[in-house]
C-alpha cells in the first residue's frame, strides 16, 4: 500500500512538473520577470501556510550558517532556473526546454566525477558520451548551441547537489530559498507596478488567481515528491524522473506546434539512447548490490 501511494505522489508530481508549460502561458500578458517574482512571493507564503499548519517551525533554531550559506546559492541557481524555463516556454522553446531537464541526468554523472570524484563506470562513459554527441548535433541544427537547455541542464543539476549537500526536508529548504529571495521579489513586482508593465491587478480577476496560484502549483508537486521520495526505491524515483520532460516535449511538440527537423529528431534521439544506457546500467548496479548483500538473521 505504501509502494503504490509512493508512485502514485510521484507520477503525479512529475506530471505536474511536465505540464507547467500549459500553465505560464496563461499569465500573458506578464513578462517573464513578473511571473518569477510572482512565483517566489506566493511560494514562500504557500509554504510558510504549510509549515504553520503542521507546525513545523523549530527546524529554523537548528539551521546552521553553513545551510543557509549553501541554500542561498541554491536559492539564485533555482531563480536562474525557474526564470530561463518561463522565458523558454513562453517564447515558444519548449522543447529546447524539455531538452535540458533529459541531459540533466547525464550533467549530474559528471558533477560526480568533478566534484565528489567518483568513478564512472564503463556504461556511464558511453552514455555521457552518446550525450555529448547528441548535444554537438543539436548545435549545429539550431546554429547556436542549445543555450536554454544548457542553462537548464546546469542550474538544476547544480542545484540538486546544494540540496543535498545542505541536508534539509523539501519544504523547510523551499522556504528557506524562497525567503533568500522574496525581498528581490517584492522589489521587483513593486517596480512594475510604479513604471506600468505589470500585469497583476490590471488585467483582471483570472490574471490575479493565476498568478496567486503559483504558490500551489509551485509546492504541491515538490510535497508529492517528497512522499514518493520516502516510499518508493531510488531506482524507481529516478525512473520517474523522465515523465516530465516527456510531457514537456510533447506539449511542445503537439500544443505549441514547435518545428522538429529531421536533424532535431536525430539529437534527441541520442539522448533518449543515452538515458536508456544510463537507466539500464543503474538498474543492473543496483540489482547486483542487492545479489551482493549477505541475508542477516536478527537475534
Amino acid at each position: 500500500m505504501e509502494s503504490r501511494r509512493g508512485l502514485a505522489a510521484g507520477f503525479a508530481a512529475y506530471v505536474l512538473w511536465g505540464l507547467f508549460p500549459l500553465y505560464f502561458p496563461l499569465l500573458k500578458p506578464a513578462g517573464a520577470g513578473e511571473i518569477l517574482a510572482h512565483r517566489i512571493i506566493w511560494t514562500l507564503v504557500t509554504v510558510g501556510l504549510l509549515l504553520t499548519v503542521v507546525r513545523k517551525w523549530a527546524w529554523v533554531r537548528r539551521t546552521t550558517p553553513a545551510q543557509w550559506k549553501t541554500l542561498s546559492a541554491a536559492a539564485v541557481l533555482i531563480a536562474v532556473n525557474w526564470g530561463t524555463y518561463i522565458v523558454a516556454v513562453n517564447s515558444g522553446q519548449t522543447i529546447e526546454a524539455s531538452l535540458g531537464y533529459f541531459i540533466t541526468p547525464l550533467f549530474s554523472v559528471l558533477l560526480g566525477v568533478v566534484l565528489l570524484r567518483e568513478r564512472l563506470r564503463k556504461w556511464q562513459w558511453i552514455a555521457v558520451g552518446i550525450g555529448t554527441v547528441a548535444v554537438l548535433i543539436l548545435a549545429v541544427d539550431y546554429g547556436r548551441p542549445p543555450w536554454v537547455a544548457l542553462t537548464l541542464t546546469f542550474t538544476f543539476g547544480v542545484y540538486g547537489l546544494l540540496k543535498k549537500k545542505a541536508a534539509m526536508a523539501s519544504a523547510e529548504s523551499m522556504a528557506v530559498e524562497s525567503a533568500v529571495l522574496f525581498v528581490p521579489a517584492v522589489g521587483f513586482m513593486l517596480w512594475t507596478q510604479v513604471d506600468g508593465s505589470a500585469a497583476f491587478g490590471h488585467e483582471g480577476a483570472l490574471n490575479v488567481a493565476l498568478m496567486l496560484g503559483l504558490g500551489v502549483v509551485t509546492a504541491a508537486p515538490l510535497m508529492l515528491f517528497n512522499v514518493a521520495a520516502q516510499a518508493l526505491p531510488l531506482s524507481t524515483v529516478g525512473l520517474l524522473q523522465y515523465v516530465a520532460p516527456v510531457l514537456q516535449f510533447l506539449v511542445g511538440l503537439f500544443v505549441q506546434h514547435e518545428l522538429m527537423p529531421g536533424s532535431r529528431w536525430a539529437g534527441f534521439g541520442l539522448v533518449w539512447f543515452a538515458l536508456a544506457i544510463l537507466t539500464f546500467d543503474a538498474f543492473r548496479t543496483a540489482r547486483r548490490s542487492r545479489t551482493a548483500t549477505p541475508v542477516t538473521v536478527g537475534a
